[in-house]
């Protein structure tokens, strides 16, 4: 298994690993040596963990009130299949102290199997219809814009192919899902793309659009739904990369900024008020009204 070691991510990469039982769970040991129960980590998670992190890395390191997925060279490094948002508050205050990088994959391909219930037979396979982009990253980025860009940040997106494994519910529900996902895991790393500044988001948009565009020539020119354009132009917005350059009918019109107006991101620190000193004090508010009559 080819994984990363302290030097930097390289922008392509490709590789994959053989499973020789797609439905055996997760097993990572319990206890309070500083593993995840097996019920929170999945193969996906572990696999991902192993990527950035080889033997001899730290794994599991507490920091503080949290708990850091691996440390490497000072650097902090969060896997997080789930959603951004989850991670956003956590992120603010480790960047206070310390860089951090995000692992986000996306699902490029995915083959679905369904085992029965009770057992790690295989039933049946399918190929997912739902192929993730570059651009579905904004889908989950819009919960995570008050964090990105920051200079300590640094957000690694992983195109990859997965396999995910199902098992039916014991009784048919009338409304939601009738499965419950067991575990994901990872068959291939295509691509992989760091983010840091606004200028990395706006690379991933379709060279083909125009200067001036709404959220319909997003859709036309990337080939996605309209919904995923119109949160891929809130991140734009929000995060300075775009602005509002008027009106189209009812549909609003986004320019990108250029390079020179895309400004780093500035450290925040935060701001004290001055305080008054010994030699001038300040008079009390009585003796000031008292002054002016």
């Amino acid at each position: 298994m080819a994984v990363f070691g302290s030097g930097p991510v390289p922008a392509t990469i490709r590789w994959t690993q053989s499973q020789a039982s797609p439905l055996k769970p997760a097993q990572t040991p319990r206890g309070s040596g500083g593993t995840i129960p097996a019920v929170m980590e999945t193969t996906l998670h572990r696999q991902l963990k192993q990527f950035y992190a080889p033997d001899g890395t730290p794994q599991e390191v507490t920091l503080g009130e949290f708990r850091i997925d691996a440390v490497r060279n000072g650097e902090l490094i969060e896997i997080q299949a789930a959603s951004l948002g989850a991670l956003r508050d956590k992120t603010r205050r480790l960047l206070a102290t310390h860089p951090v990088r995000i692992v986000k994959p996306l699902a490029l391909n995915r083959r679905i199997v369904t085992g029965e219930r009770g057992t790690n037979a295989e039933v049946r396979g399918r190929l997912s219809p739902r192929h993730e982009g570059w651009l579905h990253l904004f889908d989950d980025l819009v919960h995570f814009v008050t964090v990105f860009p920051h200079p300590r940040l640094t957000l690694d997106i992983l195109l990859t192919e997965q396999l995910e494994v199902r098992q039916p519910h014991a009784n048919r529900r009338r409304w939601g899902r009738n499965y419950r996902v067991c575990d994901r895991s990872l068959t291939a790393v295509i691509e992989c793309r760091s983010l840091c500044t606004t200028a990395d988001l706006i690379a991933l948009l379709p060279p083909e659009l125009p200067a001036e565009f709404t959220t319909a020539d997003l859709a036309r020119t990337a080939s996605i739904p309209r919904w995923l354009a119109q949160r891929a132009a809130y991140c734009l917005r929000q995060t300075n990369a775009a602005e509002v350059a008027g009106k189209q009918g009812n549909a609003w019109v986004y320019r990108l900024k250029a390079a020179k107006e895309l400004a780093p991101t500035p450290t925040r620190r935060r701001q004290t008020k001055p305080r008054p000193t010994a030699s001038a004090p300040t008079p009390p508010k009585s003796a000031r009204r008292r002054s002016t009559g």
